[in-house]
């Protein structure tokens, strides 16, 4: 089973926030597994759902993002999921807007969310979804991030969100390296839509 956890901050005022697209990717595999809705526990929303056979539980931390930790570790107590099989879908900077990469541990870059976890989860060897939002031209990032995504960008954040939703079902169904692999190099060859799922 893996903890499958987006990260973002509760509030209407936060929805359409570029941090908030682990939320967003959470929501998608929602719709596309037909789960049951998010209910309250582990200080967030979860639901159990499964793919293609695997089981999952799907986590929003609803702690805002610099105390996400204090949500994934009790849901990874209660349903006994070691921190190799917790997936972490979260908005990265270092990435240009639109693009989707899979990592295993790793530091945290400066996303508190990412150290949070990493406090509470004891260690920093979850997996990682990666979904680029690029880096401001000009201004803090702090300010970027918790701004929503440009008209041009929410045009293609329904293709971007689907592409890391079957990120992750890539991770379920394959294992991390095999869908790393998938993934990253369908990039290399070709601009089509990957489906780390196969």
């Amino acid at each position: 089973m893996h903890l499958i956890t987006g990260l973002g901050n509760p509030g209407p005022q936060y929805e359409g926030n570029r941090h908030n697209v682990g939320f967003m990717v959470v929501d998608r595999l929602v719709d596309r597994w037909r789960a049951p809705s998010l209910r309250e526990k582990f200080k967030g929303e979860f639901a159990k759902a499964s793919f293609r056979g695997e089981d999952a539980i799907l986590l929003e931390p609803m702690t805002f993002m610099n105390l996400s930790g204090e949500s994934v570790r009790p849901a990874m107590q209660f349903f006994k999921i070691a921190l190799g099989d917790v997936v972490v879908i979260h908005d990265e900077l270092d990435l240009p807007f639109g693009e989707v990469r899979i990592k295993v541990g790793g530091g945290a870059a400066g996303h508190n969310g990412l150290k949070s976890i990493t406090q509470h989860g004891g260690g920093n060897g979850f997996l990682r979804v990666r979904v680029g939002i690029g880096r401001p031209r000009s201004g803090r990032p702090e300010g970027h991030v918790l701004s929503d995504f440009a008209a041009i960008e929410r045009a293609e954040l329904p293709d971007v969100l689907d592409r890391a939703a079957a990120a992750v079902e890539g991770i379920l169904v394959h294992g991390a390296q095999k869908a790393m692999n998938r993934l990253h190099g369908d990039k290399k060859k070709t601009s089509k839509k990957p489906d780390p799922a196969g």
